[in-house]
């Protein structure tokens, strides 16, 4: 039984992270990968939209075809802590990059630490960040750019379906 993590605020969910679900499944023969969404994201604090438990419905009907995936919600922020008892952390190449900044750890001591703590990575490339060769995640070459920042930009093609539903309801994302 391999299990997965894949940390995120998924505010909206999209294609890009429904593919790279998919493909983590695929090519590391999961059983299970939680996308697990922050009480309070690290880093994204301010970002407005639809409540925790809105979104946690949401991302969980947009991973309705997916048998292995599944939605947890957390109040843990630092990947190291959020994946802890899993095999596999699941990441874009953003969130990997961030991973080795030093300005969210209290000091290199702790960013060290928390970098030991990690599980195996499997990193989907993101936006042309360098990422080693042994972590990459295979994912069609198309769903790089994606990103749920943009959607709330207008990118609404970039949306799961039961997202953009959602939004088009509740005036969310970018709708109004």
């Amino acid at each position: 039984m391999t299990t997965a993590i894949y940390p995120g605020s998924f505010n909206p969910p999209t294609i890009g992270h429904l593919e790279i679900v998919q493909s983590a499944v695929r090519s590391l023969s999961l059983t299970q990968i939680d996308l697990t969404i922050s009480e309070v994201a690290l880093g994204k604090e301010s970002i407005k939209g639809p409540s925790l438990e809105e979104r946690v419905s949401v991302v969980q009907e947009s991973l309705s075809s997916i048998p292995e995936a599944q939605v947890v919600r957390t109040s843990k922020q630092l990947i190291a802590d959020i994946a802890e008892g899993y095999d596999v952390v699941v990441l874009g190449a953003d969130k990997w990059a961030q991973l080795q900044d030093l300005a969210f750890y209290e000091d290199e001591a702790h960013m060290r630490d928390c970098l030991r703590r990690l599980p195996k990575l499997a990193v989907a490339p993101r936006n042309n960040i360098p990422v080693p060769e042994e972590i990459l995640l295979e994912v069609s070459e198309g769903i790089a750019p994606i990103s749920s920042s943009e959607v709330r930009q207008g990118k609404f093609e970039w949306m799961t379906k039961e997202a953009k539903e959602y939004g088009q309801a509740n005036s969310f994302w970018g709708f109004s």
